[in-house]
């Protein structure tokens, strides 16, 4: 990067089928971009309802020049989406030294966006720098995680105190930090990210459709000699779940079993995705066990575990058939 030369941001916020929101969101991420370099674009995934149509107009009507509003002409997924957006680059042409990546249901607050640059600006090595997210009523959300293991795997299932106490260091998602700190993997509701993690990476994986993307991303470039650093100075209210309707789901989708089993066979082998997938059974009959003689677990999707054993079950007859990937 020359240092003689300021530094440009590029967001890009991913739409599908929440236009409204999305230019909220564009709104606060314009007042949080005064100052900095650079540009915005909106990405409508293929949505097929106006919102494509009606961004554009929202935009034309509030002037707003930094922003641009683009077609992604398929809806990939989140992945795929966002790719599209960033291989644009800026509006002349270029590529930007860092992209902002923003959900269309997420609003910077204050400083957001500054903090997380001038601190990659301070740290030439940091490849990522993602916010703190909380809700509407200003309760923290989950933002900053480490890698899924075995270990965390059967943590989760378990559900259990001594085990949870004892496997602490693997739970995926992390106490919330008060102060900055180096972590393995952000949220990607607002999550900034250098240009040269992007190019060297080859940006997200899109045989991921949604969920484990950026976790894999983040993976990739921590092998490649890359940080990732939480910033809790940088805040972001978050409605959460809107494009997805997750608060709403009864079972998980099938695509959430591609996109975990995928991420464990891609990153770590096909011997250590089945070796998860056990220890995530484990974990269940430990439940089970517990809930023999105590209260159920509340909140858990219906059918889970059958959905995961035979999800994964198919996906191996798959594999030997096809000498492929899970489908």
């Amino acid at each position: 990067m020359n240092p003689s030369r300021e530094s440009q941001v590029l967001t890009v916020v991913l739409n599908y089928r929440t236009p409204d929101l999305t230019l909220r969101a564009v709104e606060a991420a314009l007042r949080e971009m005064e100052g900095i370099a650079g540009a915005i674009t909106v990405v409508d995934n293929d949505s097929r309802d106006g919102s494509f149509e009606k961004l554009q107009q929202g935009v034309k009507e509030r002037g707003w020049d930094r922003v641009r509003v683009l077609q992604s002409g398929r809806n990939g997924g989140y992945g795929a989406g966002n790719n599209h957006g960033i291989r644009q680059g800026l509006p002349d042409g270029s590529a930007p030294d860092y992209v902002y990546i923003l959900n269309s249901d997420a609003f910077p607050e204050p400083g957001c966006i500054r903090v997380l640059l001038e601190h990659m600006e301070r740290h030439p090595r940091v490849g990522f720098a993602g916010s703190r997210i909380h809700g509407e009523d200003g309760v923290y959300h989950r933002s900053a995680f480490r890698f899924p293991t075995p270990f965390s795997e059967f943590e989760s299932a378990a559900a259990t105190g001594p085990i949870s106490f004892l496997l602490k260091r693997y739970i995926v998602h992390m106490p919330e930090p008060m102060d900055a700190l180096e972590v393995d993997w952000m949220a990607g509701a607002s999550l900034m990210v250098r240009q040269q993690v992007l190019d060297e990476t080859g940006g997200f994986d899109e045989r991921f459709f949604l969920y484990f993307e950026e976790t894999d991303l983040c993976l990739r470039a921590k092998r490649a000699g890359w940080t990732a650093i939480y910033l809790p100075q940088s805040r972001v209210m978050h409605i959460g779940s809107v494009s997805t309707g997750m608060r709403t789901w009864k079972r998980m989708p099938g695509y959430w079993f591609d996109s975990r089993l995928w991420y464990f066979i891609k990153n770590h082998g096909v011997v250590y995705a089945a070796v998860a997938t056990l220890a995530y059974v484990a974990g269940s009959l430990v439940l089970l066990t517990r809930q023999l003689f105590g209260k159920k677990r509340d909140g858990a999707p219906e059918r889970f575990l059958s959905d995961l054993v035979s999800h994964a079950l198919r996906s191996l007859w798959q594999r030997r058939l096809v000498g492929g990937r899970p489908s």
